[in-house]
C-alpha cells in the first residue's frame, strides 16, 4: 500500500539532505520514493548513479525520471547502464542507442536480458554504420559479430573479412543464404564459401552455389557428385541455368540412374 503524503515528507527530506556519506547506504533503500529523491541531492553524482543502475529491480519510473534529466545524459556510462537494464523504457531505449559506440552495440545485440526490439536495433545501427567502420574493426566485427552483422560484412565481400566471418559462430545457414540469393556477389564471395570446411558441407549451400550464375563452372563440377540424384532433378529445371548445364545435370542424373561411370567434363 502506497504511503499517505505525510507520511512521505520527512523520508523525501532526508534522502534529499542526508550527509554525502549517507547515500551510498540509502541507494539500497527499498523505497522508491527514497530512491526519487535522492536524485535531487546535491552531493548525487555520476558514480552514485551508476551504482543505482546496477539494481535490476529498479522500476521503471526510477529509469524514467533518470532519463528525463539532460545533466544526468551527459554521461556516457549512465546512457549504457539505462540502455542495458532490463526495466528501461523502450522508446527510452532506442532514442539512447544511437548515442552508443560500436563494441557497446555489439555486446547490447547479443545480451539476452535487453529487450529484443532493442536488440535488433542495435543490430540496425551496426549495419548502417558498417560503410564508415575502418577494417580492423569490421575485421572484430566479423569474427564475433552477431548472426544478421556478419551476414552484412559477407555481403561486402571484403577479402580480409571474409575469412573471420565465415568463421564467425553466430553466422547462420539462413543467412549465407540469403547473401547468396543475391544475383550480383562481389567476386570473392561464392569461392570463399566454396571452400569452407563448414558451409561447403551444407546441402543447401551446396544447391546454392551451383545455382548462382556467377559460380564458376570448377565448383560446380566440384560440387555435383555430392549432390543427391532428386536435387539433381531439381536443379536441372531451374530455368536461370545454362543450356548446356541443364544438359549436363539431366545427364548425370541418367548416368548415375543407370550406374555408368562418372564424366570429368561438360558434354
Amino acid at each position: 500500500m502506497a504511503q499517505e503524503p505525510r507520511t512521505l515528507e520527512p523520508l523525501v527530506k532526508q534522502a534529499q539532505t542526508a550527509p554525502a556519506e549517507q547515500i551510498l547506504v540509502l541507494l539500497h533503500d527499498a523505497r522508491e520514493e527514497t530512491l526519487l529523491a535522492l536524485l535531487d541531492h546535491p552531493a548525487f553524482d555520476e558514480t552514485h548513479l551508476c551504482l543505482l543502475l546496477e539494481r535490476k529491480e529498479l522500476s521503471e519510473r526510477i529509469l524514467e525520471e533518470i532519463a528525463r534529466r539532460k545533466s544526468f545524459l551527459k554521461s556516457y556510462r549512465v546512457k549504457r547502464a539505462l540502455v542495458t537494464h532490463p526495466h528501461a523504457p523502450r522508446l527510452t531505449g532506442m532514442r539512447l542507442l544511437r548515442d552508443l559506440y560500436m563494441l557497446d552495440l555489439v555486446q547490447i545485440s547479443m545480451q539476452p536480458s535487453v529487450h529484443g526490439e532493442l536488440r535488433r536495433q542495435a543490430e540496425e545501427l551496426l549495419i548502417s554504420r558498417l560503410p564508415q567502420v575502418a577494417l580492423g574493426q569490421k575485421i572484430m566485427l566479423a569474427r564475433r559479430g552477431p548472426a544478421r552483422v556478419a551476414g552484412a560484412l559477407l555481403a561486402e565481400g571484403h577479402p580480409q573479412v571474409l575469412p573471420a566471418v565465415l568463421d564467425n559462430p553466430f553466422l547462420t545457414e539462413a543467412q549465407v543464404l540469403k547473401v547468396m540469393a543475391r544475383e550480383r556477389l562481389a567476386g570473392g564471395i561464392i569461392p570463399a564459401i566454396a571452400r569452407h570446411r563448414k558451409w561447403s558441407q551444407l546441402e543447401r549451400v551446396r544447391m546454392a552455389l551451383v545455382r548462382h550464375p556467377a559460380t564458376p563452372l570448377s565448383i560446380v563440377l566440384a560440387f555435383l557428385p555430392m549432390i543427391p540424384v532428386p536435387n539433381l532433378k531439381e536443379l536441372a529445371a531451374v530455368g536461370s541455368l545454362s543450356e548446356s548445364l541443364r544438359g549436363y545435370l539431366r545427364r548425370e542424373v541418367e548416368r548415375r540412374l543407370s550406374g555408368g561411370a562418372p564424366k570429368n567434363k561438360l558434354p
